[in-house]
C-alpha cells in the first residue's frame, strides 16, 4: 500500500487537542508529539508498514497514528489508556476506513499480540515512566514481533545499545542485545513535544535475532545480571555470592575470570554464567 495524501477533512492536531480538551497529564506520562514530519520519520524507521499488522501504544491525540496511516500502514491497532483520547481517535478511524482499530486499555496489562494477526510490529512514543517495564515484558515474547520501533529518553536508549566496558553497559543492554539487534535511529529534541520534557528522546529500532546470542534461560540471565550489576564496582566473585552455590566453581564452569567485573563481560559470557548458576527451588 503506497502512502496516502493527508485527507483534507483531517484537522490540525492542536485543534483536536483543544476541541477534546486533551491537555497532557503528568500522571499518565503524556508528552504529545505534534510535528507530523517527525512522526512520519518515526513511521519510516518502522517500515515496511504494509506487510505486517502495526500496534501503537499510547497514541494520545493521534499524531504518530496519522503518520503510520499516511506512510502506508495496512492496519494500525492503537492501544490507549486515556479515555479522553478515544473519541478523537475515532474521528481518525473514520478518515481511514477499515485501517484503524482502537483498543481502550492499559498496555501494562494487555498483550499486544492478542489483538492482531501475525506478522506484527510495535511502534510507539512510550511514556517514559513505563517504557522499560514494557520493553522487558515484550522481550519475553519477542518472537511475536517482526520489530519494535520505540521512543525512549536518550539515556535509556544509550543503555540499550551500549557495549562492554562503557559506562552505559548494564542489565538492560544485555537482556535486549541477547535477543535483538539494536539501532539508534535519531534523537528528538524536547521542544518537539507538548509539553516539552526536560530531556532529549531517541527513537530505537529493535529487530529480533533469528536465535538468541547464546543459549540460556531468561529468568536465570535476569538473576545473574541483577546480582552482577547490583554491585557493579566489585569483582564478580564477590557480587555473584548472592546467587548461592560455589562462586568459584560457577565462574570456572562459565570460563569467566574470577577477577572480572560485570561491565567487562560480553552477552555470551553472561549467558554462560546463567547456565552455570544453581537452579532455585521450584524452578
Amino acid at each position: 500500500m503506497s502512502p496516502n495524501p493527508q485527507p483534507p477533512e483531517l484537522p490540525p492536531l492542536r485543534d483536536i487537542i483543544r476541541r477534546f480538551e486533551l491537555d497532557a497529564r503528568k500522571s499518565l506520562g503524556q508528552n504529545f508529539l505534534l510535528d507530523l514530519n517527525l512522526c512520519r520519520r518515526i513511521a519510516r524507521v518502522a517500515s515496511p508498514l504494509d506487510s505486517a499488522s502495526i500496534v501503537e501504544i499510547g497514541p494520545g491525540p493521534g499524531g504518530l497514528t496519522r503518520a503510520l496511516l499516511l506512510e502506508g500502514a495496512r492496519h494500525v491497532t492503537a492501544i490507549e489508556r486515556d479515555s479522553r483520547c478515544i473519541a478523537a481517535l475515532g474521528e481518525l478511524a473514520e478518515a481511514f476506513p477499515g485501517r484503524l482499530t482502537i483498543v481502550e486499555g492499559d498496555a501494562l496489562e494487555l498483550d499486544p499480540a492478542g489483538f492482531t494477526p501475525a506478522p506484527r510490529r510495535i511502534v510507539a512514543n512510550l511514556p517514559y515512566n513505563i517504557a522499560t517495564p514494557l520493553l522487558i515484558r515484550w522481550l519475553g515474547d519477542i518472537r511475536n514481533y517482526q520489530s519494535l520501533t520505540l521512543m525512549f529518553q536518550r539515556e535509556v536508549a544509550q543503555r540499550l545499545a551500549a557495549t562492554p566496558r562503557s559506562k552505559d553497559y548494564g542489565r538492560l543492554s544485555i537482556l535486549t542485545q541477547w535477543l535483538c539487534e539494536v539501532r539508534l535511529a535519531f534523537d528528538v529534541p524536547p521542544q518537539a513535544f507538548v509539553p516539552a520534557p526536560k530531556i532529549t528522546s531517541t527513537v530505537v529500532h529493535l529487530v529480533p535475532r533469528a536465535a538468541p546470542q547464546a543459549p540460556c534461560d531468561q529468568a536465570d540471565l535476569e538473576r545473574v545480571t541483577a546480582a552482577a550489576f547490583g554491585q557493579r564496582r566489585k569483582m564478580l566473585r564477590q557480587s555473584l555470592k548472592s546467587l548461592g552455590g560455589d562462586t568459584a566453581a560457577i565462574m570456572a564452569t562459565a570460563g569467566v575470570e574470577p577477577t572480572a567485573r560485570a561491565e567487562e563481560l560480553s552477552v555470551p559470557e553472561f549467558c554462560a554464567l546463567a547456565r552455570a548458576i544453581p537452579r532455585r527451588a521450584g524452578d
